[in-house]
């Protein structure tokens, strides 16, 4: 027997026509574009592990993480534990701690530099925790005002906390208070997310 020849004009002939070439443009509207269609994912339909449902307890605990006299709290603390270790820390490295103006050329004691260390490192503690539990609040209010979740809370509580702190030197002072946390709580914010 004989192989039937190939012609090559035969297969091409029976072949579609190619559409239009695709558009990278089109296909990025697709997939990250404003054409882009959001997809829930459930993990039992992917095979995963179901959760079961929760229970009252666990919702009620997960209420009361989510309210602002928590946050506030735990900022709050935060704070002061944050705050204590870094006015610790700069009393460790200022060199006049411990010193008496009136006796400049008296060597503290190891007891009056430690003395001053924790004067320093309370007086940090308790300005951290109140700023912390200002930005907290006022960012929960914020957030449970609007609705929504997005950097433009911090952005609005960082005014308003540092307008509120500055408020208390002038107006200007409030301004630029407003303006200087604001832009902290933005760049925070925008590494953070």
């Amino acid at each position: 027997a004989v192989p039937a020849l190939e012609v090559p004009g035969a297969a091409m002939a029976a072949a579609p026509p190619p559409g239009p070439p695709l558009q990278y443009s089109l296909l990025l509207q697709h997939l990250v574009g404003e054409r882009r269609q959001p997809r829930a994912w459930d993990p039992g339909a992917l095979g995963g592990i179901p959760s079961p449902p929760k229970s009252e307890e666990q919702k009620a605990v997960e209420r009361a993480m989510e309210s602002c006299a928590f946050k506030a709290a735990l900022a709050c603390v935060g704070g002061f534990v944050l705050g204590g270790a870094f006015g610790v820390f700069t009393a460790g490295i200022d060199t006049n701690v411990g010193f008496d103006p009136k006796d400049p050329y008296r060597t503290p004691t190891a007891k009056e530099v430690l003395k001053d260390m924790g004067q320093r490192g309370i007086s940090y503690a308790k300005n951290f925790a109140i700023v912390g539990a200002m930005f907290s609040c006022t960012e929960c209010m914020v957030e449970s005002y609007r609705g929504k979740s997005d950097w433009k809370n911090s952005v609005i509580s960082g005014c308003i906390t540092g307008g509120a702190i500055g408020f208390r030197a002038g107006l200007k002072a409030g301004v630029i208070g407003c303006g200087g946390f604001a832009a902290f709580s933005a760049a925070i914010d925008y590494y953070l997310r």
